[in-house]
């Protein structure tokens, strides 16, 4: 009890001495104009482009347009209880999502919050949705393959990791299936997946993510979805967000895939933001910077060198034409951004051809650069052999009598197109595609019926995978075709073939 005081004294002091003399300014306006989602503020003079604002109901905004008198912001929630009148503080920070390993296996939303029902998220590290790309100097060569376990890409348009492949086409030609093909493809290959839907039905999500849990691909893929019942805004920063997510791997040394699907719905959200906010319209209503939204999106993928993380982010947009149309604007502005594209042709799809890969106005800029060498050497004549095929298909289509070389060449090709088909998620090892270019490059299918060249090879590399196990393994491994191997695989379907050709006269 004589020592209470003296306690009491020291306690004091220290208060005194730590107290905080600093003063709290927070600067807060009140809204103008508020509807469609969009609300014009007043008293937010010192405001930045981009920057959180808290509404007095407890909704976030972000800040879009920076006026003489007046603040632009897009709601990035309801606006139910917000009026003219209405109290909005800034935050002080830029729009920003959780990150980390958490996220994992989960499917968000475009603020990072979690959809899936399975709980909350705790994230230790938030990064902001919008950021400057990795320059020149920080960047590394793309030279490390991606394979996406899908023949016609792997073989013909190779995507490396750091590259940003677009995939285009018209409406129901696959798209989205390629994509998923290549997250499913990743299995045990270290590399994060992420998937951003942007405008989709919430049916199609979850159909998707059932695929993914299906086949053992969420424990390492990320669901990022604003979809289209969602407000613009969401639609709007889905990506960036989703990208924010992959730059925290990438900064870590891993590999990240990522599907923005798709880009053009993300260009019409922004377009019916910007129309709202009364910026001026261009060509087709889009703002004029509209290429600068998928531009400093894109940019953000590459490869890092070791000094900076030593990761990577390959990006695989996707975007929408009408009637193959694809020299219209949003296509052509994402064609001059990305480092290639993968062409899905209609009438190829509605033919059976699936996937549906044109050659001829699909391009990998990139290249044999990120291809193995057993792929790379067994593919080499193939693009040309399609398009000489193609090309006599055409002008022979009405003729009857064919010389033998041209016979040749049409019955070639034919069993080409058969070797290209590939159910749905069904990707195919790095092993398996070098047997499978292996034996049809080099004329070794032209005894077998054309009915039968799909299973007969799809039953031979089963085979190869069962009887000659070693040799397919050492193929994954080392990605090339070893002398020894390719006499393993040339006796194999020797053999093979006479096991099978009874069937075949049958």
């Amino acid at each position: 009890m004589k020592n209470q005081p003296e306690e009491i004294v020291s306690i004091l002091r220290d208060q005194i001495a730590n107290y905080d003399v600093r003063t709290r300014r927070d600067e807060v306006g009140s809204v103008l104009e508020i509807g469609d989602g969009i609300a014009t503020l007043y008293g937010l003079d010192n405001a930045l482009y981009g920057e959180l604002l808290e509404f007095e109901n407890g909704v976030q905004g972000m800040v879009l347009n920076l006026e003489k008198d007046s603040v632009g912001c897009v709601l990035l929630g309801s606006d139910s209880g917000l009026h003219e009148g209405s109290v909005v503080r800034r935050t002080g920070r830029s729009a920003d999502v959780g990150v980390g390993d958490a996220l994992i296996g989960r499917t968000v939303d475009a603020l990072g919050a979690p959809i899936d029902g399975l709980g909350p998220i705790e994230t230790t590290e938030r990064r902001p949705i919008e950021r400057e790309a990795s320059g020149v100097l920080s960047r590394e060569p793309v030279t490390v393959p991606l394979q996406t376990g899908i023949l016609a890409i792997d073989a013909m348009v190779p995507i490396g990791r750091g590259q940003r492949e677009l995939i285009i086409g018209d409406r129901e030609t696959g798209k989205t299936s390629i994509a998923v093909d290549a997250i499913l493809n990743q299995k045990g290959l270290d590399v994060i997946c992420i998937y951003v839907a942007i405008g989709q039905k919430a049916s199609t999500v979850a159909r998707i993510r059932n695929t993914l849990d299906r086949y053992g691909a969420l424990k390492y893929s990320i669901i990022v979805s604003a979809t289209a019942s969602d407000p613009a805004s969401l639609q709007y920063i889905a990506p960036y967000a989703g990208t924010a997510m992959g730059e925290y791997f990438m900064a870590q040394g891993k590999d990240v895939l990522i599907v923005y699907d798709d880009l053009s719905k993300h260009a019409v959200a922004y377009r019916a933001l910007s129309l709202l906010l009364h910026r001026s319209p261009g060509r087709e209503a889009y703002p004029g910077d509209v290429f600068y939204l998928h531009s400093r999106l894109l940019e953000r993928s590459c490869r890092l060198t070791k000094e900076y993380g030593g990761g990577s982010m390959t990006a695989l947009p996707i975007i929408e034409t009408l009637a193959g149309d694809v020299s219209a604007y949003i296509p052509t502005n994402v064609i001059s951004i990305t480092d290639g594209q993968i062409y899905l042709e209609s009438d190829l799809f509605f033919a059976g051809q699936r996937p549906a890969v044109n050659v001829g106005l699909s391009v990998s800029r990139v290249g044999g650069a990120a291809q193995t060498r057993a792929i790379k050497k067994t593919a080499g004549t193939l693009r040309i052999d399609l398009a000489r095929f193609r090309e006599l298909e055409v002008f022979t289509q009405f003729s009857s009598d064919l010389d033998s070389a041209t016979q040749e060449t049409l019955n070639h090709g034919r069993r080409l197109l058969e070797i290209l088909k590939q159910p749905l998620y069904h990707p195919q090892s790095v092993a398996r595609q070098a047997v499978t270019l292996y034996i049809s490059t080099n004329g070794l299918l032209a005894d077998v019926p054309l009915a039968a060249v799909s299973g007969f090879v799809n039953d031979f590399c089963t085979e190869m995978e069962n009887t000659q196990q070693e040799t397919m393994a050492e193929i994954q491994q080392t990605g090339a075709l070893s002398g020894t191997a390719v006499e393993t695989i040339r006796s194999a379907l020797e053999e093979y073939k006479k096991r099978v050709s009874k069937q075949w006269q049958a």
